[in-house]
């Protein structure tokens, strides 16, 4: 279907390095959604969510939606899709319910723990930590590590120092979560007629990492180029017949995380998987970056979805669902 109207919403500022990749994102798909016969506009929200009621008065037939965070504060973000199925207006991706379960990490773990489903053991104070060797210190609804670097893995015992000195100079409310110790992946889900498409898998690779570095994707790593994360954190999608069955597990894992918050349109699971093998899930992303060299791009592609292909699949999903609830 062609002839739409489906302009692109985020709410992005270029105020630092992942916000600008959002804004650029956006602009590619905007492209893309023209390339494929649609009309599309690049629209920025605010705070006050005035562009929402501007965007009902040109009754689009669908909104991309791309908001990650609100003038930079993720908190908003999942206030979007609760308005926009308030107004009725139809957008891709994850609904308000998922959305607003998997804002906050704590949040999250909740219900992963609720449901049987492993996630490392957390603290909001430390406090439960102290016995454990290694934790790291991460924001509680900050996304693309945002406020994570090298010294953000510190020893239990010291948790609650560090979870106070970054809530100090970050902003925001930071937590403790016990630090798997080995191998990292993200698992990628694209929703097709037939339900949740797992796409292959890939693994992030810690290239030339010391015994003093910790294995981690932290803020240099995804957007600071020239630094040593950056250069050394590719992914790979090839593996050995030994991780078949990890593999399987992962795939499994992951779909039940896409049931348990009703996920829809595209979201990435991401894991960590410990000496013994056991995957434990980090995150529920229910709006990944689909930036051309993001790692759901590259997921997609590897399945021979192109990008153009991949917007398309999404924008076809989103309004299958509106052809369903009527």
């Amino acid at each position: 279907m062609t002839g739409l109207f489906i302009p692109v919403l985020h709410g992005a500022t270029a105020e630092r390095p992942d916000e600008i990749d959002t804004l650029q994102t956006a602009g590619v798909i905007c492209d893309t959604l023209r390339q494929l016969g649609h009309r599309s506009d690049l629209v920025h929200i605010g705070s006050d969510f005035a562009a929402i009621s501007k965007l009902c008065a040109t009754r689009p037939d669908l909104i991309f939606n791309l908001v990650e965070a609100i003038d930079g504060d993720c908190g908003l973000a999942a206030e979007i899709p609760v308005e926009l199925e308030r107004l009725g207006i139809p957008f891709t991706g994850c609904g308000a319910l998922a959305s607003e379960l998997c804002l906050t990490k704590p949040g999250m773990k909740r219900a992963l723990e609720a449901a049987g489903l492993p996630t490392p053991a957390w603290s909001l104070t430390g406090a439960g930590l102290i016995d454990v060797p290694r934790v790291i210190v991460k924001s509680v609804d900050e996304h693309a590590s945002f406020g994570i670097d090298a010294d953000s893995v510190v020893a239990g015992d010291q948790a609650g120092r560090e979870i106070s000195w970054r809530q100090s100079r970050f902003g925001g409310t930071f937590f403790a979560e016990t630090f798997v110790e080995g191998r990292e992946f993200n698992i990628s889900v694209l929703e097709q007629a037939s339900g949740p498409a797992v796409l292959p898998p890939a693994e992030i690779m810690f290239v030339g990492y010391g015994e003093g570095r910790p294995t981690i994707v932290d803020y240099e790593a995804k957007w600071v180029a020239g630094t040593h994360g950056f250069e050394n954190t590719p992914r790979r999608f090839d593996f050995p017949v030994e991780d078949t069955d990890l593999l399987g597990r992962l795939t499994d894992l992951t779909l039940d995380a896409w049931r348990l918050f009703g996920l829809a349109g595209y979201a990435r699971v991401d894991f960590r998987v410990d000496a013994h093998g056991r995957p434990w899930i980090l995150e529920v992303n229910t709006n990944p970056c689909l930036a051309p060299d993001a790692g759901f791009v590259a997921a997609a592609a590897r399945q021979g979805i192109g990008f153009g292909d991949l917007i398309a699949r999404i924008v076809a999903c989103a309004l299958d669902r509106v052809r369903e609830v009527a």
